[in-house]
């Protein structure tokens, strides 16, 4: 126990993957073939944090502007690519740009506000502030992202009848598409809605949990969730109304007629 804290043993932190094996015990009594991805799943988030740990204890050695900014713009990346393997299908490029657009241009803003006028640290670049934030703000716009995304693909792909039968009656490409944009917005902000409304009740935020084990204040913790959580909802929203405001559009010939949806998966559009 260092200051308050307690320090994971091997064995203590060996212990923990005990509950990997009543997990893959599950899946195998049930015969769900998920043991070999859960598997590959633990080694590599092992190994990653690791990583990830040595990495941070030198960046927050050695604060540098460039290098915490390196870093961010890594994760962006990182989580772009991330959406763009969790859709279903491949996407066009106008699809790809749009999804990079919003990350990149909804993430940054929101970070670059919350750090500067909310919770407002000196040096700007501390990594110790600078980075974590970060990694929540872009985790949760990806999950965000590549909900509204998929959301949107399905909508406009089941629901072309009905998004025709509108332009026939003289509606505009918006207007015509506007249930499956709000749709696409709706599915992909209801999990932050739900962290939300659970907080505090149902369960602590591992961000909350982390300061209270590492003996901070309660009140402190619960002043930080309250604006990471608001930080997170601006950015998730953000991202996603950038992107769904915009894609919906590629769907459309410059003519305003409706393109088949599978233009826009598996190739370039036209």
């Amino acid at each position: 126990m260092n200051d308050g804290i307690i320090d994971l043993t091997l064995w203590q932190l060996a212990a923990a993957y005990g509950f990997v094996l009543i997990l893959l015990a599950i899946v195998k009594v049930r015969r769900i073939p998920r043991q070999r991805e859960i598997l590959i799943s633990t080694i590599r988030m092992t190994l990653q944090l690791l990583l990830v740990g040595y990495i941070l204890m030198y960046v927050f050695e050695n604060p540098n502007p460039f290098i915490t900014t390196a870093i961010v713009l890594v994760m962006v990346t990182f989580a772009i690519y991330n959406i763009f393997k969790r859709v279903r299908g491949e996407l066009s490029k106008r699809l790809k740009w749009m999804v990079a657009y919003s990350m990149l241009g909804g993430t940054i803003f929101s970070l670059l506000y919350f750090n500067f006028i909310v919770i407002q640290f000196s040096p700007w670049y501390d990594p110790r502030y600078f980075i974590p934030i970060a990694g929540m703000i872009i985790g949760n716009s990806m999950t965000g992202v590549t909900l509204g995304v998929q959301t949107l693909l399905d909508g406009m792909k089941d629901q072309r009848h009905r998004v025709e039968a509108a332009l026939m009656l003289g509606a505009t490409p918006k207007e015509a598409t506007r249930k499956i944009v709000n749709q696409s917005f709706d599915s992909a902000i209801l999990p932050t809605i739900n962290a939300m409304v659970g907080t505090g009740i149902v369960f602590l935020p591992g961000m909350m949990t982390g300061q209270i084990l590492a003996g901070v204040d309660p009140v402190i913790a619960i002043e930080y969730q309250i604006a990471i959580l608001l930080g997170v909802s601006g950015a998730v929203a953000l991202t996603v109304i950038m992107f769904v405001q915009n894609a919906y559009k590629v769907f459309f010939n410059e003519a305003s007629q409706l393109k088949n949806a599978d233009d826009e998966i598996g190739g370039d559009s036209k």
